[in-house]
């Protein structure tokens, strides 16, 4: 299979002249209240985000839609949470990367951190993958990629995108 990398890029600048505003509008969003993932072991997901990646647990209740199922959160920063579902008895089975789905979450994190962190993942054993000096790609207990990004908000690789 042959791809056109002229014709994307060329499709990328013109979608980038016909929708990327020169005086952007305030979004309608006040921020991204949670973000959810589901967890195969309540306890093991706490350890993994509390105790290794260090954000916080900040609740943790039975599930509105599913009885006898947690709905927990994590603090990520700057009013944002992390939050996951278990669905005992429904064998939900491991996580997959498909098309369309999710592929990570970024998270960001200051330099000092970010280097702490890798140490932790490092002296954890955890696998993981380091780009442009910046990125830490890794995936949690139940196999959710996750990206430690050492840029500020709004910053993507030195370039600002927000």
């Amino acid at each position: 299979m042959s791809i056109d990398h002229a014709a994307i890029e060329a499709e990328r600048e013109r979608i980038r002249e016909r929708y990327l505003l020169p005086h952007r509008p305030s979004s309608s969003a006040r921020g991204l209240h949670h973000f959810a993932l589901l967890s195969s072991d309540v306890e093991r997901t706490i350890r993994f985000y509390q105790e290794l990646l260090e954000f916080p647990l900040t609740e943790i209740f039975e599930n509105r839609d599913y009885k006898g199922s947690n709905h927990f959160f994590f603090d990520i920063g700057n009013g944002n949470l992390l939050a996951f579902f278990d669905f005992p008895g429904l064998e939900l089975g491991p996580y997959q990367e498909v098309l369309g789905g999710l592929h990570h979450i970024a998270i960001s994190v200051d330099p000092a951190t970010w280097e702490r962190l890798r140490g932790k993942l490092e002296m954890a054993g955890v696998p993981h993958q380091i780009e442009s000096g910046a990125s830490i790609y890794f995936r949690d207990p139940d196999g959710a990629r996750l990206e430690l990004l050492a840029d500020h908000l709004g910053e993507m690789y030195g370039s600002r995108v927000m």
